[in-house]
């Protein structure tokens, strides 16, 4: 697979990735290795004016697990669907008490160096536009301020009746109060910011409702089963139809809302490259497909651009958690 890539070259000032290294060099049937294929990524950006579409995989630097992993294959777990959030306060019970549990670790996640790396290319020009997949709020805690939020936050919490949007922190402490140190208990994590817990433990939590009208609270993310708001898919597609290419980071584009803008762009002939550990179902539309880690391979496309000298929200410390596939 390659990159056709315009006017862009790699890197502007001639010089090679890595000091010139292939440190992933090239596969037993002669084909393109990671650092050839990383190269090519860089040539795209080069001529600057690409969408970034992001998943799952962005954030599992900062400990936020994925959906999928290096595997492919699904991690085993029971994920709420929107039908049964509505249909019973059971359901809506089972989803805050695990969430309740994993808010924390959503709450303290860091951006790490691949968030900060998107956020060098979109202020040095190279990234014209970020949309994610993920509801964690680590691109904007990186900067990235604009990123489209496709499936909503998890920093914000709406009522389904009266439709007011509050602060998820404001919430967790509510649930506190009402629940105590219940947030203590739990397993392993997913991706969406909820625990497992065994179902005794689920049935004695106490869920909190809206303060102005005492209706039932949703997180503001879309759920399974849920529908992105038409008019975010248009902006999206918007977007995506503005840009000169598109690159899809740590995503297996294994569900239709993320798939459809890597359809949108093939299509309609701009180049696609796709930066993800384990194969994605784009792969057969991809001019360029990488298999590193993302941090490692952001940070060095973002140096070789030469947009080292843009502001770097690293230091920064993160002002709660927002917008996790």
């Amino acid at each position: 697979m390659r990159v056709h890539p315009g006017s862009g070259t790699w890197p502007e000032d001639g010089t090679e990735p890595y000091g010139g290294a292939e440190p992933y060099g090239g596969t037993e049937d002669g084909s393109a290795g990671d650092g050839v294929a990383l190269r090519e990524i860089g040539v795209l950006l080069a001529g600057r004016g690409v969408a970034v579409l992001s998943g799952a995989g962005l954030s599992t630097e900062s400990g936020i697990p994925d959906y999928r992993g290096a595997t492919g294959r699904a991690r085993p777990r029971t994920p709420m669907t929107y039908q049964e959030f509505t249909a019973s306060e059971a359901g809506r019970r089972r989803y805050w008490a695990r969430s309740h549990v994993g808010w924390r670790t959503i709450a303290r996640a860091q951006p790490n160096a691949g968030h900060r790396a998107v956020e060098r290319l979109r202020r040095s020009g190279h990234v014209a536009a970020v949309i994610t997949q993920n509801v964690d709020g680590l691109h904007r805690a990186a900067g990235t301020v604009d990123a489209v939020e496709l499936h909503g936050g998890l920093d914000r919490v709406i009522c389904l009746d009266c439709r007011r949007t509050s602060s998820r922190e404001a919430l967790d402490r509510r649930l506190h109060a009402l629940n105590g140190d219940f947030r203590d208990a739990g397993g392993r994590i997913n991706p969406d910011g909820d625990v497992e817990l065994p179902d005794a433990l689920v049935d004695g939590f106490r869920v909190a409702p809206c303060e102005a009208c005492g209706g039932v609270l949703k997180p503001d993310v879309v759920f399974f089963g849920e529908s992105v708001p038409k008019d975010r898919v248009q902006q999206c597609y918007d977007l995506v139809d503005g840009a000169r290419a598109l690159l899809v980071l740590g995503s297996s584009l294994t569900v239709m809302s993320g798939l459809r803008f890597v359809r949108r762009a093939a299509h309609s002939g701009k180049p696609v490259a796709i930066v993800n550990q384990g194969e994605t179902r784009g792969d057969a539309l991809a001019a360029t497909r990488v298999a590193l880690p993302l941090g490692t391979a952001l940070t060095a496309l973002a140096a070789q651009l030469g947009s080292a000298g843009a502001a770097d929200p690293a230091g920064r410390p993160r002002q709660g958690a927002g917008g996790g596939a």
